[in-house]
């Protein structure tokens, strides 16, 4: 199985899906690939902007995407892809999306097979288990919180460490402790923006310079670094 969970799409001051664009790259080879993307995370803007936003960057990396409402048959459009790509936006979306269309499944098991997987932030929480440690707000009602659990941890995309100045909700920490505080056998890995996690050959790494927090119950909170073993986190 070949995944690769981006963060986010884009940092601060630079443009869409700038800089993982070269680690795309490398992820997908030399060679062109015709790409699925999902784009049912998208709620004020639409498909087909989403799909060129989205194919203008791999087009300057070498490959396409297209995007799967195009499509009259989209499990066979799955079937058949060379890559599936899902972009990030609400989770919750997402996920009521692909339920309602009977893709879950699909999509997993054409990833089993060996098919490359990417995803960012709402396409990232979607390769785990569930939902649950997602940001974003529950717009709408999916049919379950179950997810694709390509791997068997949870993670929490644009992971920060602190609140914004003068906000006085929870930090991100508070919430993914009261996760782990009653889902107690599962690691919540905080992936920091700019960072990614790559599997491939049943190995994980980190990649990027900042590091991730992994969290489990009754232990202390790991900083790991793009140097560290990640491998305990798919036993």
């Amino acid at each position: 199985m070949r995944l690769l969970l981006i963060s986010n799409s884009t940092n601060p001051g630079e443009d869409y899906l700038d800089y993982p664009k070269n680690n795309i790259k490398d992820f997908l080879g030399d060679k062109s690939k015709n790409a699925i993307f999902i784009p049912y995370a998208a709620v004020t803007f639409s498909f087909e902007e989403y799909e060129k936003k989205v194919n203008d960057r791999f087009a300057e990396i070498g490959h396409q995407v297209t995007s799967i409402h195009r499509f009259i048959n989209p499990i066979e459009a799955i079937e058949n892809s060379d890559a599936i790509v899902v972009g990030g936006g609400n989770t919750w979306q997402l996920v009521k999306m692909l339920q309602e269309k009977g893709l879950m499944k699909v999509i997993r098991k054409k990833v089993k097979q060996g098919t490359p997987y990417i995803g960012w932030s709402a396409g990232s929480n979607i390769a785990c288990p569930s939902l649950k440690t997602t940001n974003d707000m529950p717009i709408v009602e999916p049919i379950k919180f179950k997810t694709l659990k390509l791997v068997p941890f949870q993670i929490n995309p644009h992971y920060l460490d602190d609140n914004p100045a003068n906000h006085g909700g929870e930090t991100r920490e508070v919430r993914i402790n009261e996760f782990i505080e009653v889902n107690r056998e599962t690691h919540v890995v905080g992936l920091r923006e700019g960072t990614m996690l790559l599997l491939e050959n049943n190995d994980l790494a980190l990649i990027g310079k900042r590091k991730a927090r992994v969290f489990k119950y009754g232990q202390e909170p790991l900083e790991l670094s793009d140097e560290d073993d990640f491998n305990f986190l798919l036993q």
